[in-house]
């Protein structure tokens, strides 16, 4: 990987010429008291470096005569790395992770001038570290005012985010085999997840048994906060609170998916407790189903960004007309987004480092801008119908037999040369493979 971190950034010195770019680690972060949370590397910093370590600094800057890549890295520290783990040290920052030069952070106010004095603006995300910010804000404006006399220095600032969304957003080889691998446990984890689901189990008993998988198989953990959703619960987006025991003629959503070398699956499916779908469940799960395969076939190279939620958006609200839950003319009803009652959410989003990753999905024109060969992007149309549902003035009721029924199925999609590929399609999700499943386990 050292070959790739060093050619991302290659990219990245390239595209900001006379620039210098600063880019800082993530912090540490405190769950209570002084029991820390596990630590998560920025996904910026990680993708340049491969440094996962707290407290260090990362500078590319491509007008320096010696030093274009620079780590500020925590010094080895004997009696702090026997309480909280080893760290790289300054050497092994240049030795290991490729830095022309690497410097304790307590050095960073001495050194960092060099590296940003003859730079013709600053990238850096503000926002981030309170610290580091009026470090670089002060710095830039002692700059600014030698500008007069020196006739060179940074004149602005620009956010490293938006810099880094052009680079991040196409997936290269060695990306697409760690997100395959973590699809493939995912995969593993929600199969044996229909397999275990029955009436009188709990949600959290799901959730224990995907996530031992996750860890079995070597991946870091849950992406995200798992989803386990049994009967109403489903009706909730981010319902994580899996506590509570399914029961027999519920669907039971699940949204889970792991992280393997830091990144991310990201898979729905929705399934019966029981044997089989009641049919108000089976008539909403195959207009969430249709509405996902024609979204997918949107997702090509050089189709708009818009188009595959649009797709989903137009088939769900035809569909929720049909079944009279909604009532109108079915344009107007998507340009008043009276669908928003029942899909109220994005059909997907880019899937990389981040479970919502990066990338500027329009152009400064407002139009979208286009899929291209490398993106990786979830695909996730659903409908909820909420116990306590109130309906829109000029809207019909809904009827006790569809109320808390939530469905969402959710396949991470590859844009390709010449159009996609399913990278998920090992997970089950037709209403026959569903079923077939019930009976082969014998839940009734």
């Amino acid at each position: 990987m050292n070959l790739e971190y060093q050619r991302r950034r290659q990219a990245v010195l390239a595209a900001i010429g006379q620039g210098t770019a600063i880019f800082g680690s993530a912090p540490t972060a405190v769950m209570h008291n002084d029991v820390e949370y596990p630590f998560r590397q920025n996904s910026d910093f990680f993708y340049l470096t491969g440094f996962n370590e707290p407290d260090a600094i990362a500078i590319l800057a491509p007008h320096h005569e010696e030093h274009q890549f620079v780590l500020f890295v925590r010094p080895k520290d004997k009696e702090k790395e026997t309480w909280s783990g080893y760290r790289a040290g300054v050497e092994v920052a240049k030795e290991t992770y490729g830095a022309h030069a690497a410097y304790p952070i307590a050095e960073l106010a001495e050194k960092l001038p060099q590296y940003v004095e003859n730079a013709d603006r600053l990238y850096c995300h503000l926002g981030d570290d309170l610290r580091l910010d009026q470090h670089i804000l002060a710095l830039w404006r002692r700059l600014l005012t030698k500008y007069p006399k020196r006739g060179r220095g940074p004149v602005a600032i620009e956010d490293s985010r938006l810099l880094m969304q052009q680079f991040r957003r196409l997936k290269s080889a060695s990306e697409l085999e760690h997100m395959r691998r973590a699809v493939a446990i995912s995969a593993k984890a929600h199969a044996h997840a229909m397999d275990i689901a029955k009436p009188g189990r709990y949600e959290y008993e799901i959730q224990a048994e995907m996530e031992h998988i996750f860890r079995l198989e070597g991946a870091l953990g849950p992406a995200y906060p798992s989803i386990v959703a049994s009967g109403v619960n489903a009706c909730i987006l981010h319902y994580i609170e899996n506590d509570c025991q399914m029961q027999r003629d519920e669907l039971l959503l699940i949204d889970a998916g792991c992280a393997y070398g830091y990144y991310n699956a990201d898979i729905t499916r929705t399934f019966p407790v029981g044997e089989r779908f009641t049919p108000e469940q089976r008539t909403l799960y195959e207009l969430v189903l249709e509405a996902q395969l024609k979204a997918i076939e949107a997702v090509q190279p050089g189709r708009p960004f818009n188009e595959f939620h649009d797709a989903a958006t137009r088939t769900i609200t035809e569909g929720l007309v049909a079944l009279g839950l909604l009532q109108g003319n079915v344009d107007t009803l998507i340009e008043e987004k009276k669908h928003k009652a029942f899909f109220m959410h994005g059909t997907g989003h880019f899937l990389g480092l981040d479970v919502h990753d990066t990338g500027t999905l329009r152009n400064p024109d407002k139009t979208w801008q286009p899929f291209a060969p490398g993106n990786v992007v979830t695909v996730e149309p659903g409908i909820y119908i909420a116990p306590n549902y109130e309906p829109a003035e000029g809207q019909p009721d809904v009827d006790a037999r569809w109320r808390g029924i939530g469905i969402r199925i959710e396949d991470d999609v590859l844009v390709t040369e010449t159009g996609h590929e399913i990278l998920t399609a090992a997970v089950p999700k037709s209403i026959v493979a569903m079923e077939e499943r019930g009976v082969t386990l014998g839940t009734s």
